[in-house]
């Protein structure tokens, strides 16, 4: 079975960030700017959230990310993709930051793309 980290490797691209007091619609342009439904909400250097597409969509246009975010839930880099997705559905979330052994954030993965990975032969 593949990890997160196999599925970053394969769609290895940057993870949008922004800070709690930044605007929904400074949030929701990021996202449209770099084709991501979500983007980690970073304090610190800390993960604290994680604001979706329709999360910034529903809010205010004045609305503040702090506002609007959704707790973060994480997973380490050797989470398999079974897991990652049994975590995603028990916790009801539907991106999932990935971290490696220093608790630094490598990637963001959503449910849409660990259901397109096939098992690991």
């Amino acid at each position: 079975m593949k990890t997160l980290s196999q599925v970053l490797g394969a769609h290895a691209a940057a993870v949008v960030t922004v800070t709690p007091r930044e605007s929904a619609d400074h949030a929701l342009k990021l996202m449209t700017s770099h084709k991501a439904g979500a983007v980690l909400v970073m304090q610190h250097h800390h993960v604290v959230g994680v604001v979706t597409e329709q999360d910034c969509r529903r809010s205010a246009g004045e609305a503040r990310v702090q506002d609007i975010m959704r707790p973060v839930v994480c997973a380490s880099q050797q989470t398999t993709v079974r897991d990652a997705m049994a975590i995603m559905a028990e916790q009801h979330v539907s991106h999932l930051p990935v971290l490696d052994e220093h608790k630094d954030v490598i990637g963001l993965v959503s449910m849409g793309a660990l259901a397109q990975e096939k098992p690991a032969a």
